[in-house]
């Protein structure tokens, strides 16, 4: 299975667009069907970032909303909330997609912008807000792991 590592910095120009990571372009491509979009660039419902989802991952996303009664005001929330600021995009020859303005605004890129991997997804980050969210994760991880040595692997901290 084709998964998103590392943290990739590149340039925003002026237009828009940015460079996709190759590593990162080579796992979309391994997971894209034909008549799909490469992938699904939406903003994060927790963080400012936006978060790029391949089409197959998305859809694994959007599957409760097929137990939902689609009158409902749930069902109609949880999919504005999915599918109303969601873009799919495709890379131009030279690997890159364009952010749209929108999306840029969520995330306030400007110039700079990071790439993180987090496995079956990535974000797209301004880097000193990456940096600072990289941080917090691992100071969270390691106090979810502390005290769950041999025997203690349930442990809460």
């Amino acid at each position: 299975m084709s998964v998103f590592l590392g943290t990739h910095q590149n340039r925003l120009d002026a237009k828009g667009r940015v460079s996709i990571p190759s590593a990162f372009r080579t796992a979309l491509r391994a997971r894209a069907k034909s008549g799909e979009p490469l992938a699904i660039l939406r903003p994060s419902h927790l963080h400012p970032c936006l978060e790029a989802w391949p089409a197959d991952a998305f859809a694994a996303l959007t599957r409760p909303l097929d137990e939902m009664d689609i009158f409902s005001e749930d069902h109609d929330d949880l999919a504005t909330a999915l599918y109303a600021d969601a873009y799919p995009f495709e890379t131009d020859r030279e690997g890159r997609i364009l952010l749209p303005e929108t999306l840029r605004a969520h995330a306030g890129l400007t110039d700079q912008v990071t790439f993180m991997g987090l496995g079956r997804t990535f974000q797209i980050w301004d880097p000193q807000a990456a940096e600072q969210r990289r941080a917090a994760a691992r100071a969270s991880a390691r106090r979810m792991t502390m005290g769950r040595g041999p025997g203690n692997a349930g442990a809460t901290p």
